[in-house]
């Protein structure tokens, strides 16, 4: 006898379970539907921080390439300003030179002819009272009647003079000043004491001391007006006027050397000068 086989009922959804997945379902619609605009406004949000990015770097590369073209710019004109300095440099050590030469050959001139003019000068001695026209015992009495003074020697002044004037020629100006002006004073009746006189102007002149110098050279003018130093002596005054900045006072002197002096050579100096005033 055959045993039936008991059936089972079948299960039926609950309603606690149908509200379960109804609302699992809502929650996925929804979650669906609100991703979709977060997700486009992301990807809006990437490209627009992307075109900034790109606008910066664009400006950032033109900043670089204003800067670096500046600098290449400045760095040419600083260059051009260095060889331009380098080329006034040795324009300026080439005129320096010129003019060290210049005074040079014109002290050197000078004293070559002081050289001369004193080898044609009559040496001082006992025929200078015959040239006045007085006697020789004429002369003997005007002495007796004046302090006797050392008799001159032209030998003994000839070589104090041209220790004096060696002095100079290796630009020992000081010391040549000192010893000129102390040739004046030991021989003012010496027929060398106006060259002394001269190249002791010449020689604080050299210091740079123009305005002892001016001193100078006025008192050679003043008390041998008739030396053949006496217009140098001038053109040397006007020199240093100009160069203590009175204009007005040295082409007066120039004015004064052409009136006085108008055969001498310093007298065409004086009008080159003048022309250039």
């Amino acid at each position: 006898m055959m045993r039936r086989r008991p059936m089972t009922k079948p299960t039926r959804p609950t309603l606690l379970t149908d509200l379960t997945s109804f609302s699992t379902a809502a929650l996925c619609l929804l979650l669906s539907l609100g991703a979709a605009p977060a997700a486009h406004a992301g990807l809006f949000d990437d490209d627009e921080a992307r075109r900034q990015i790109s606008d910066l770097t664009a400006k950032s590369a033109e900043r670089h390439d204003t800067t670096t073209k500046a600098q290449f710019e400045l760095a040419n004109q600083l260059q051009a300003l260095r060889e331009e300095t380098a080329r006034l440099q040795g324009q300026v050590e080439t005129l320096t030179y010129e003019l060290d030469a210049e005074k040079k050959r014109q002290q050197d001139f000078y004293i070559d002819l002081d050289t001369r003019l004193r080898k044609l000068e009559p040496a001082p001695g006992s025929d200078a009272h015959a040239a006045d026209g007085k006697p020789a015992d004429a002369a003997s009495d005007a002495k007796s009647a004046t302090p006797a003074r050392p008799a001159a020697d032209p030998a003994a002044e000839g070589r104090e003079y041209e220790a004096a004037l060696n002095l100079f020629k290796g630009k020992k100006f000081k010391d040549a000043g000192t010893a000129f002006s102390g040739f004046v004073k030991a021989h003012p009746d010496s027929t060398l004491a106006p060259n002394a006189q001269y190249w002791f102007g010449n020689a604080l002149y050299a210091q740079g001391d123009c305005k002892k110098a001016i001193e100078a050279h006025t008192a050679l003018v003043a008390r041998w007006s008739q030396h053949a130093k006496a217009s140098d002596a001038l053109l040397n005054i006007s020199a240093c006027q100009q160069e203590l900045g009175d204009n007005k006072a040295s082409r007066k002197t120039l004015e004064s050397l052409l009136a006085k002096y108008p055969d001498s050579p310093a007298a065409a100096t004086a009008k080159q000068r003048l022309s250039k005033k």
